[in-house]
């Protein structure tokens, strides 16, 4: 956001009462107008009759008037004040200020503070301290030429005057700048947790229904000739409804940690309900905790999906590990198409357990593929560096956390 929309933009909040109640209205060139009393003065002189050539002097005062306004209006927008338009209007001011001086002394000299003021407000950048010192050198030359000693004071009047203007607003834009990045960092902080919450809730639901409703109709098959078999399969929706009551407990505070074992035994019931074989293999050394709740996230993903759309007879699962490295491979003999997932290649553009997979995996450094298999069927292709997706995931859930002690 530009200082310009910037500045549009607060204004607009404040009028509609949205902003921070301790903020006060953005500065305006409202706020610097009332410095032009410095020069009731120099107006006195010429109705008095105290100044040679008045029309020259009210012609003076009216374009330094009018210079000043259309400069400090254009300082408090950051487009307007780096504009040539706005330089040639400082440049011009002290041309005006320097010729009042010199031509008549006395309160015309300070117009000279008035002038570093609009300079500090529009020049808050490299250019201000020599501008500001080449301004005091200026106040200073002319008026010790008028008033000798005396001038000393517009010299010093007119350094100050520059310097604390453009450091006080310069100081209230930062301020105004830091509030907003820290309302910005809270609403994507929301907007975060917002999307975590969604995507633990759709892969937490999403496969407890299906294992739900896969071992109802089993249940129902089996209770004319197998009561005991039904019953069994009753015991189970009982228990997988309650572990998923535990989880969505933990996915709502962010603190649920996965087990990749939990998930393979959940596998195996689930593709046994639908009647599909399981064959689940794992090779490797053990694990760091997060890269088995990634990988169990996915395990419990894409047999959800095999579940519900493969028609599938078969359904390998595989789990291989090193030191430094884990790939899990899930695979169906079923029509070849995932339903809603991604094609290989683009996975992250479909369905929205596999995108939001996918984009938890390259977080942690990891990737996510998912598509028709040559022989047939479906494959879902996991991969994550080992040492690295711990770290990550670690970060998120602290700051996750943070997030939430704040609030």
């Amino acid at each position: 956001m530009s200082g310009c929309e910037g500045t549009r933009a607060d204004r607009r909040a404040w009028r509609a009462g949205k902003r921070d109640e301790h903020a006060g209205p953005p500065p305006t060139g409202f706020t610097l107008l009332p410095w032009l009393l410095m020069g009731l003065g120099s107006l006195s002189n010429v109705l008095q009759g105290k100044t040679p050539n008045p029309w020259v002097g009210v012609i003076g005062l009216l374009t330094f008037n009018s210079l000043y306004i259309y400069v400090v209006f254009r300082a408090f927008d950051k487009q307007r004040r780096e504009a040539v338009s706005t330089r040639l209007a400082l440049l011009l001011m002290g041309a005006v200020t320097t010729g009042l001086a010199l031509g008549y002394g006395g309160n015309w000299l300070l117009f000279f503070p008035l002038l570093g003021l609009a300079a500090g407000a529009a020049l808050r950048g490299p250019w201000l301290g020599r501008t500001g010192l080449l301004l005091t050198a200026l106040a200073g030359a002319v008026s010790a030429y008028r008033e000798g000693w005396n001038g000393i004071n517009i010299a010093y009047g007119t350094f100050l005057s520059s310097m604390v203007t453009a450091a006080i607003l310069g100081l209230s834009e930062a301020v105004r700048e830091l509030r907003a990045a820290r309302e910005e960092l809270a609403r994507r902080a929301v907007e975060e947790e917002r999307l975590r919450f969604s995507r633990d809730l759709h892969d937490l639901l999403g496969h407890t229904l299906s294992v739900i409703v896969v071992k109802s109709e089993a249940a129902r098959r089996l209770a004319p000739r197998d009561l005991d078999a039904a019953l069994s399969q009753v015991n189970d929706i009982e228990s997988v409804g309650r572990q998923a009551l535990t989880e969505i407990r933990e996915a709502v505070t962010g603190y649920r940690e996965g087990s990749l074992s939990t998930e393979l035994d959940r596998a195996r019931s689930a593709l046994t309900a639908a009647g599909i074989e399981p064959v689940v293999r794992r090779s490797g050394p053990p694990l760091t905790p997060r890269t088995e709740a990634l990988l169990g996230w996915v395990v419990r993903e894409s047999v959800t999906n095999a579940v519900r759309h493969s028609g599938a007879t078969r359904c390998e699962i595989a789990v291989r590990s090193t030191a430094d490295h884990a790939r899990l491979t899930v695979s169906d003999n079923g029509g070849g198409r995932d339903g809603g997932a991604p094609e290989a290649g683009s996975a992250g553009a479909g369905g929205t357990g596999l995108k939001g997979l996918t984009e938890r995996l390259a977080a942690a450094g990891g990737s996510l593929r998912a598509g028709p298999s040559p022989r047939g069927g479906f494959t879902v292709t996991a991969e994550l560096p080992a040492d690295q997706a711990e770290s990550a995931e670690t970060e998120s859930v602290t700051a996750t956390r943070a997030t939430s002690s704040a609030s």
